[in-house]
């Protein structure tokens, strides 16, 4: 504990000489507080942290650490859930907290320049008066950065129409893991080249630390209308996702709570559903009005013939943000039911849900622990909510391989380990059982072009990197 006391305030004191001194972060507190993202059952504690203000103050602290031989891990805000800014090796944590600047918008061409820890609600906020936002909308999007969003390809409820995060991404500043800045992508619409932007989006951090990015605006759309569906059987609710999409419906946002999470909201905000609901499907179209009117008489007549217990629909913007709030809340209100939770993230086809999730409650309860569901259903995107305490080093590892079985049912079903939350240290060995080792090698080989060393965001995404194995029973043993 001394020498690496030592070695942190050593390498604060040499950060501080680059940075001022208020933008780097060492001691106790800061080790603990960045010591994982809000995947919590792996802990790493950095060395030091830094709060660089430009680009210029990135590249000088990548290019401090090559020189020393010291790792180095980007950071946004902190909500990814599979660990991908979890300082695997220590060294020194490089947070995007500070650069915030939206620098420039060209609403004529809708689209926005921005630092990579904008936050990514703020983007839309900036330009709503325009007619315009940032499409992605991750559940975290109050305080979830846009170069996080870039690095995990984050989606949203409104993934299912809009997409994720890659198709909004125009161009992007990166500080590589060789300390050099590369402007990547192109404003001009289909220009030539490689789509080294593409290959950027959703590498986690493991080629680089984009520091700036020109994103795409979309219209707001003119009309939206929203309802809340209830259900008292969860096969009911699952087909009535599917005859939507069957019957030509593509909703802005389809999504899916369980009864686990409806206990959690009553627990949690005293919020009631109709009585012996056991699902609920929030519904959401946009766009002219008299094409949403159409798709939600569509919406009404599937709900009905899946006999839905209630449907509400929102009358004005106010009783369509209380409709919402079974699904922005939810996973919040899980703190009433347990100290700690582990929401995973995997994807299957659409006609599997029903079967999948009753696996999933099978799992829990062979693992006896808690789980609840609050999912995008309309592309098959599943979150499991696992709940126990992690302070029982016994329910961690029930955790643990309850979620791992779950996500090897996602592969055998023909779907993903991740659909939106990566990859990061959670998932590694998974990674391997989703590719065979030629995919492998071939992804370890476009990872090289951009990084051939071990010192920029090490251990993730890719088994079996050099260095890792000993590190990983360090992490599992901090959360204990």
């Amino acid at each position: 504990m001394g020498s690496d006391r030592t070695g942190s305030d050593a390498l604060a004191r040499d950060l501080g000489k680059i940075l001022p001194s208020s933008q780097v972060l060492s001691g106790q507190a800061a080790r603990r507080a960045y010591d994982c993202d809000a995947y919590t059952i792996d802990r790493s504690p950095p060395a030091c942290v830094v709060l660089p203000r430009t680009t210029d103050d990135v590249q000088k602290v990548v290019q401090y650490c090559l020189r020393s031989e010291v790792p180095f891990t980007p950071r946004g805000a902190g909500t990814g859930l599979s660990g991908g800014a979890l300082p695997a090796q220590g060294g020194v944590v490089i947070s995007t907290k500070k650069m915030t600047a939206i620098l420039d918008v060209d609403v004529g061409n809708r689209r926005l320049h921005a630092q990579a820890g904008a936050v990514n609600k703020r983007i839309s906020d900036a330009v709503a008066k325009h007619g315009l936002h940032f499409a992605p909308d991750p559940s975290s999007q109050t305080v979830a950065t846009l170069g996080g969003n870039i690095a995990e390809n984050s989606g949203g409820p409104h993934t299912l129409k809009y997409g994720v995060t890659s198709q909004h991404v125009l161009a992007l500043t990166l500080i590589d893991p060789a300390g050099e800045r590369l402007e990547l992508g192109n404003l001009a619409p289909g220009a030539p080249g490689y789509d080294w932007v593409g290959l950027i989006v959703g590498s986690e951090g493991t080629l680089g630390i984009v520091t700036e990015a020109w994103v795409k605006l979309t219209p707001l759309p003119p009309f939206v209308q929203t309802a809340l569906a209830a259900f008292d059987d969860l096969r009911a609710a699952t087909k009535t996702v599917a005859d939507l999409i069957a019957a030509g419906v593509i909703p802005a946002a389809l999504e899916m709570m369980d009864h686990g999470i409806l206990h959690a909201l009553n627990a949690a905000f005293g919020l009631t559903y109709p009585e012996g609901s056991r699902a609920l499907l929030l519904i959401e179209c946009d766009g002219p009005r008299q094409r949403v009117e159409q798709e939600f008489r569509v919406v009404r007549t599937i709900c009905e013939q899946n006999s839905a217990l209630e449907l509400r629909i929102a009358r004005d913007e106010a009783e369509r943000q209380s409709l919402w709030t079974a699904r922005k809340k939810g996973i919040g209100a899980m703190g009433r039911l347990a100290p700690s939770i582990v929401t995973h993230d995997g994807v299957i086809p659409r006609s599997k849900l029903p079967d999948m999730l009753d696996f999933v409650y099978e799992v829990a309860k062979e693992h006896e622990i808690g789980v609840a569901n609050l999912f995008h259903a309309g592309d098959g995107n599943l979150h499991p909510c696992f709940y126990f305490d992690d302070r029982d080093p016994g329910q961690v590892d029930r955790a643990i391989r309850a979620g791992e079985k779950i996500i090897r049912r996602c592969i055998e079903l023909g779907g993903s380990i991740s659909g939106e939350h990566g990859v990061g240290v959670e998932k590694v060995d998974l990674f391997a059982e989703m590719f065979d080792e030629p995919s492998i090698r071939l992804q370890a080989d476009a990872k090289s072009v951009f990084n051939g060393g071990t010192s920029c965001n090490p251990c993730k995404i890719l088994p079996n990197q050099r260095g890792c194995t000993e590190h990983r029973k360090r992490w599992r043993g901090a959360a204990w």
